[in-house]
C-alpha cells in the first residue's frame, strides 16, 4: 500500500498534534502530557506525584494523591527544521525550510482516593503524533513530500495500596488514531509529463485498545522508586488509496501497525526540605517495526519497507526547589538517542538525537488551587539520510526523481500551562 519507509508515519498514528518531523521524543513519540513535568525535562515522571496528571506516565502514583483532582492544561510546540540536500539525478538542490507545523497539545486528568486503599482516575491525552509538509517542489518528493498523525488517548486507570510501602496500579488505554502519507513525481523523473503527478496518498484510521500498569516503592519519606510499562498498541488502519503506484484514484485498503510498548524506571530523592532531585531511564520498543505490509480486499498483500528500526533510550535528570511555602522552581536536562540509524532516515520522519534543557515553576495560588508553567528547547543533532533505489521495478520511487541524499538540522520550542485543583 506504500513504497516508501515514510509510511511509517501513518504507522504511528497516535499522537494529538505533533511536533511533527523530529518528534519531542524518539520516531514519532511525544512526552508532553503536562506542563508540570515539561519545566524538568520529564524527569522522574514515574515517580513524581504532583497532581492528576501524574497517572498518565504511572497510575500506581493515583494513591498518592488526596481527595478528587482535577488538572487541565496544554502544551504549544513550535519546532524549526530544516533539510538541506539534494537528487542524484542532475545533482537538483533539495531544500525544505519549516516543513514541520506548530501545534498544540491539550490534556486533561481526574482523580478520585477513595480511601486508603483504592483510588480511581481518568486521563485524556497523547503518547505519538507529527504532521510534515514537504511541498510538491521538494526534489526529494518521489520518496515522500507529506505525512500526518493525529490521534487521541482515553485511559480508565486504577491504584492500590498493597502495604505501607508498596502501591501498585494499571489501566485501560484506548486509542483513536487516523494518519496520512503522500508521495509526488519530480521534475526529475524519468517520464517528464508525470511531474506533479501523485505516486502514492494513503489516509485511513483506526480505534484500538492497550493497557499500562505501574507500580511505586515509597523507600522512605525522602526517597521512592516507580516503574511504569505500557503495551503495544496494534492499529489497522482503515480507508484509501489513490496515485500512479496504487493504479487507482480510488482504491480501499489497510495497513496493520503496532504502536511500540514503552517501560520507564525513575527515582525521587528528597535532598532537605528545599531541593529535591529526581531521574528516570525510558525505553521504547521501536525494533518492533521491521517492515510495512500493505493490505487490499482480493488482492495479494505487499511488502513495502524494511523498515529496520531499533529501540531507543531516553536519560533525564531534574530538580525542583520550594523557594517558599507558594513557589516552586524546576529545571531539567535529557538526552534521547534515535531510534534510526542514517541509512533508514527519511526526509518526512527525519528521526535524530535530541538534548532537552528545561525551566519551569509551580504557583500555589490558593489552597486549592495551583497553576504550572513549563519551558524547554530542544536541540536536534544535525544528521544525514539516504533514500535510494528499492528494487528494479517501474513503480520504485527513484524512477520518478532519482535518488535523494540530505541533512537534516533544527530546533523545537515548547511552552506549556496547566490548571489543578483540589477539591
Amino acid at each position: 500500500m506504500k513504497t516508501n519507509k515514510s509510511l511509517l508515519s501513518l504507522a504511528v498514528a497516535c499522537g494529538l498534534m505533533s511536533v511533527a518531523t523530529t518528534a519531542n521524543a524518539a520516531g514519532f513519540q511525544l512526552a508532553e502530557y503536562s506542563a508540570t513535568g515539561l519545566g524538568r525535562a520529564y524527569a522522574g515522571e514515574a515517580a513524581m506525584a504532583d497532581n492528576a496528571s501524574s497517572q498518565w506516565r504511572n497510575p500506581a502514583l493515583l494513591m498518592q494523591l488526596e481527595g478528587t483532582q482535577v488538572s487541565v492544561g496544554a502544551i504549544y510546540v513550535d519546532p524549526n527544521i530544516d533539510i538541506e540536500g539534494a537528487s542524484k539525478a542532475g545533482s537538483v538542490p533539495a531544500h525544505a525550510s519549516d516543513f514541520a507545523h506548530d501545534a498544540v497539545i491539550p490534556n486533561f486528568y481526574l482523580s478520585h482516593k477513595y480511601n486508603d486503599k483504592f483510588a480511581l482516575g481518568f486521563a485524556l491525552g497523547t503518547n505519538y503524533g507529527m504532521e510534515t509538509d514537504l511541498g510538491k517542489d521538494f526534489a526529494g518528493a518521489n520518496f515522500g513530500n507529506e505525512a500526518s498523525i493525529i490521534s487521541k488517548e482515553a485511559n480508565l486507570n486504577a491504584a492500590y495500596q498493597l502495604n505501607d510501602a508498596i502501591s501498585l496500579g494499571g489501566g485501560l488505554r484506548v486509542v483513536m488514531a487516523e494518519g496520512s502519507f503522500g508521495a509526488v513525481a519530480t521534475k526529475n523523473a524519468l517520464i517528464p509529463q508525470l511531474a506533479g503527478k501523485t505516486l502514492k496518498y494513503m489516509e485511513g484510521d483506526d480505534t484500538a485498545f492497550g493497557w499500562q500498569v505501574g507500580t511505586l516503592w515509597q523507600i522512605n519519606d525522602a526517597n521512592r522508586v516507580g516503574f511504569t510499562y505500557k503495551s503495544e498498541v496494534d492499529l489497522t488502519l482503515e480507508g484509501h488509496a489513490k496515485g500512479l503506484g496504487f493504479n487507482s484514484n480510488h482504491k480501499p485498503g489497510s495497513m496493520n501497525l503496532a504502536l511500540p510498548a514503552t517501560a520507564e524506571l525513575a527515582t525521587y530523592h528528597q535532598l532537605n526540605d528545599k531541593v529535591a532531585i529526581h531521574t528516570s531511564i525510558n525505553w521504547t520498543d521501536w525494533s518492533s517495526f521491521k517492515e510495512l505490509v500493505a493490505d487490499f480486499p482480493n488482492e495479494d498483500s505487499s511488502l513495502i519497507k524494511e523498515e529496520n528500526w531499533k529501540d531507543n533510550y531516553r536519560f533525564a535528570i531534574g530538580s525542583t526547589y520550594q523557594y517558599n511555602n507558594k513557589l516552586q522552581l524546576r529545571t531539567g536536562v535529557a538526552y534521547d538517542t534515535s531510534a534510526v540509524d542514517e541509512k533508514n532516515r527519511t526526509a518526512t520522519i527525519p528521526e535524530t538525537d535530541r538534548l532537552w534543557l528545561s525551566i519551569g515553576a509551580g504557583y500555589q495560588w490558593s489552597e486549592q488551587l495551583s497553576l504550572d508553567a513549563g519551558f524547554t528547547y530542544i536541540m536536534a543533532k544535525d544528521a544525514k539520510m539516504h533514500e535510494e533505489r528499492e528494487s528494479k521495478h517501474i513503480s520504485d520511487p527513484a524512477n520518478f526523481g532519482g535518488d535523494f541524499e540530505g541533512e537534516v538540522s533544527g530546533s523545537i520550542w515548547l511552552v506549556g500551562i496547566q490548571a489543578n485543583y483540589t477539591f
